[in-house]
Parts: structure tokens; sequence; C-alpha cells
């Protein structure tokens, strides 16, 4: 697998980068803009996509991007296989100040997550997982590849010392995560019935891909995502989760979930662990 642990280490260090560019907004006093979909976008997104697109551009491989949404269907539904990004995925939670946003990238191949990279600027954690290596997450991961001068010599520790998902859980409650922005109606419905079933419950709030990160760590059970989402929003947590022993598929069918639609908005979903 040579040639996919190459592309793991370009997505491993450009999300680490496009982290430190983003911690350099938010440390600072920042501006918001609206997009057309009156959704915020700051200089931190824009930065982030920067560095992405430069860091990703050695692979020689497409890149759709929440950035970059405007590649017509007609040039993109011929891809095999490509980058799908967000570089800041969480915006509100970014404004908020609360931490929990993160950059994601997601290799997908015929229109499966095959890979997935996620990483946490403000706790310095990274998550990864695809097809052919087990999800696993790594702790002061830009603080440690600041220190190594190789990065060839930094990805093989990186691989060696990452702690496997999910990680050994005490017993607790029966425990849902999901949308700290974003808790619609139906997502309470879902939670009653999940109460119905197991009693007591534990409930998680959170923001960005950070939830579906927590039902890979086996820290929560089920997220379900019955509110609108994009394909950049999940396509590396779909790798990730699906690969530390999850499932993901869609709310209604029950089918998995897969991207590069000509309609780039995602079904509801709903995350389970076993």
């Amino acid at each position: 697998m040579p040639e996919y642990n190459n592309l793991l280490k370009h997505a491993i260090i450009a999300a680490i980068h496009a982290g430190e560019e983003i911690l350099g907004v938010y440390n600072v006093a920042f501006e918001v803009e609206l997009k057309s979909d009156r959704s915020p976008l700051t200089l931190a997104d824009r930065n982030a996509h920067k560095k992405i697109m430069e860091l990703l551009a050695g692979t020689k491989l497409p890149v759709l991007s929440e950035e970059g949404r405007t590649i017509p269907f007609e040039e993109r539904k011929g891809w095999e296989r490509f980058w799908m990004v967000d570089p800041l995925d969480g915006t509100k939670e970014f404004i908020k100040k609360n931490g929990e946003f993160t950059v994601n990238i997601a290799l997908i191949e015929n229109n499966k997550a095959v890979m997935g990279v996620i990483y946490v600027p403000v706790t310095d954690t990274l998550f990864f997982g695809a097809n052919w290596l087990p999800s696993s997450m790594q702790q002061n991961a830009l603080a440690t590849l600041k220190l190594q001068q190789n990065t060839e010599s930094w990805y093989s520790n990186l691989m060696a010392t990452s702690l496997k998902l999910p990680l050994q859980q005490i017993e607790r409650p029966h425990t849902i995560v999901a949308s700290r922005s974003h808790l619609s109606p139906e997502t309470e419905e879902f939670i009653t019935g999940q109460q119905k079933k197991y009693g007591k419950l534990a409930f998680i709030s959170k923001g960005s891909s950070i939830k579906m990160c927590l039902v890979a760590e086996g820290i929560a059970d089920v997220y379900p995502r019955i509110a609108p989402t994009m394909e950049w929003d999940t396509a590396a947590g779909q790798a990730i989760v699906e690969n530390a022993g999850c499932t993901m598929v869609n709310f209604h069918t029950g089918e998995p979930v897969t991207y590069n639609k000509e309609n780039l908005l995602n079904p509801y979903f709903v995350i389970t662990r076993p």
C-alpha cells in the first residue's frame, strides 16, 4: 500500500498545517463575512483552504471542497478518485470561540469515502482511518511534527504510537452525541425513542465532525443527524467511524452514505457503534 500511505501522509500533513493556519486567525480578532447561503465565512476558512490546496497539489488528484463547490457535476462526475475537503468544519463554533471545529480531508474512490483525516486544532488531536488501516487517534500532532526534521520518521512514529479506536471504555450509560447548533425536532424524537429502548441515557452536545470522532473513540454509541449536512462535512468522519467498527447509514433507507452526487446535500443519517 505505498501509494495509499503516501496519500494518507499528504492528507495528515495538510490537515495539521491547515489547523495551524486556523489558529493563527482564531487567536486574534477576526472579521466574519456571509456566503451566498448566509452561512459565515472567515479568513481562517480561506487560509486553511489555500494551505490544503498547496499541500495536496503534489498528489495530482482533483479536490472538491466547500470553498470549491461550484465545480460543475459534468466535470466531476467522471472523477474516480479525488479529495473531499472541508477546511474549517464548524465555522459557527469557531466564531463562538468554543474550540469545537475541525479540518476534514477525505479520499473518495468510486463514490465511497475510503480514507479520512480529521484534525482538531485547539486540542492538537488527530484522527485518521482508511479501508486498509484501522482508525486511530494521536494527540500533540502538530507539536510532534514541528519537533521532527524528517517527515518520513515523523510519519513512521505517528503510525507506531497512535491509539487504535475504539479506546477501551469503562461501563457507562447508552450515550448519544448530537449537534450543538443543529438540534432538530426530529432529532429530539429520535432521542426519545432511544430512551424508551435503553432507559437511562447520557447526552453529549458537540459541534463539527468531533461528534463522529466521539463515536469512533467509543465515548458515544450513536450520532443521529436528522438535519442538513453537505458531503464535505461527513466524508472524512465516515471513513474514520467505519474503520473503527461503526456503521453510518441513510436514516430512512439504511443504505450506506455515498459521495459526489449531483446534489452535494447529504441524506439524513445515523452513526451507530455496535
